[in-house]
């Protein structure tokens, strides 16, 4: 098994892969993935959210992990914001931890901003380095 970050290709994305065009979500989700003998440890950096806006979920062998922010402050409607980088919305990643794991084999836990996730390793199936041959006619 390998744990591989998805990245779909984006075209616009490229255009725009820019210092310039890019603003604060840059720094959101940054993670670490470390391995050992036996499991994969993902640590992720989420300050601010609370654990309960964080979801994680498995679906044809992809991890996926979303987090929600919505600090609404209250403040006079008279004042205008001269500068402002708080983050309020929604941001997500993908992993592919493979076709054979399952919900209960991934741990979890939330402390000090920092989500830590244990993906068990497991052997893959030797169908995908079977060789069969195609007959030319």
């Amino acid at each position: 098994m390998m744990l591989v970050p998805r990245h779909d290709f984006d075209f616009l994305d490229e255009i725009f892969d820019d210092g310039f065009f890019k603003g604060k979500e840059r720094n959101l989700m940054k993670t670490d993935i470390r391995e050992k003998n036996d499991k994969y440890i993902i640590d992720m950096d989420l300050p601010g959210f609370d654990k309960e806006n964080i979801k994680l979920s498995l679906h044809k062998g992809y991890l996926n992990i979303s987090a929600k922010v919505n600090k609404e402050e209250n403040h006079d409607k008279d004042e205008k914001f001269v500068h402002r980088e708080r983050f309020m919305g929604e941001c997500s990643r993908s992993f592919y931890v493979g076709d054979d794991i399952e919900e209960e084999d991934i741990h979890a836990e939330f402390k000090n901003g920092i989500l830590k996730i244990e993906v068990p390793k497991k052997e893959l199936e030797n169908k995908h380095n079977e060789v069969k041959r195609i007959e030319i006619k």
